[in-house]
């Protein structure tokens, strides 16, 4: 009996130990076919095969001014050329919006004193992409310049202050027949997400784009990459933001977005 007793010991053992060095070498295996895997694309592309000829991307962005989120697919010509279609919807804030509570109230929502319109630009447009210098093997980083622009759709939805008016509560405009309440009336709340959307306004214009990428998974299905750059947009007419402050047509600003999404 204690003889069964030490096989089957030593039989479990043993079993446990060969599936362990089984699975660690199944591992290594794993590892070293996605490392060949890499150094051929490496290869590839230093003779000029392509190893990914299309991609999409999420980006979420911060803007000197706003934030915003964007889509991108792109088309790879060439192992240094690629072709970017996109669209960012984001929101422009004025450097002189400062939000405020109404004193001992907790059921209205903050308001913004002078505010006309939510700005959101809506931009749809083409980027060209030139590699400037490739990552050597999975653990760098491929640098690239952006350069494009195209459509610019600028939304205005009128904000919308809370105010008493004989007694009851009314929402007003800067551009209604009570806009004079809107200015000097006494302020009882702000708009809510819903408030102002049957009133929106378009203002068309133009935008151009240049910016860096850095991408830290080029040689991978994964997109991961951060990009910074410079962006210039002109409208075809000036757009109201807040009273009493001038009002313009051609916007500059700064950004850096976080891009994730696929390669096929």
């Amino acid at each position: 009996m204690k003889q069964l007793l030490v096989f089957l010991t030593l039989f479990v053992f043993s079993s446990s130990v060969f599936a362990q060095e089984t699975k660690k070498t199944n591992s290594k295996s794993r590892k070293e076919q996605k490392r060949d895997k890499i150094n051929a694309q490496i290869k590839a592309e230093e003779e000029g095969v392509i190893a990914y000829r299309k991609h999409f991307a999420f980006g979420v962005k911060l803007i000197s001014d706003g934030y915003g989120v964007s889509f991108e697919k792109g088309y790879s010509k060439s192992v240094k050329k690629t072709t970017l279609f996109q669209l960012e919807i984001s929101e422009r804030k004025h450097q002189k919006e400062i939000k405020q509570s109404i004193a001992n109230t907790l059921a209205s929502s903050p308001f913004i004193y002078g505010k006309i319109n939510f700005f959101y630009p809506v931009k749809l447009g083409v980027q060209k992409q030139f590699l400037l210098g490739n990552k050597s093997n999975k653990n760098g980083v491929s640098v690239t310049a952006n350069i494009g622009g195209g459509l610019a759709l600028g939304l205005l939805r009128p904000y919308e202050l809370q105010v008493e008016k004989n007694g009851e509560l009314v929402y007003v405009r800067y551009e209604s027949e009570d806009s004079l309440l809107f200015k000097s009336g006494n302020i009882q709340g702000g708009p809510g997400l819903g408030r102002g959307w049957n009133h929106l306004k378009l203002n068309p214009g133009l935008y151009v784009k240049p910016g860096l990428r850095f991408d830290y998974g080029r040689y991978n299905d994964l997109l991961a990459a951060i990009e910074v750059g410079v962006a210039a947009e002109f409208y075809s007419k000036k757009v109201p933001q807040m009273f009493d402050n001038k009002q313009k047509q051609f916007f500059f600003s700064a950004y850096f977005t976080v891009l994730f999404g696929k390669r096929k």
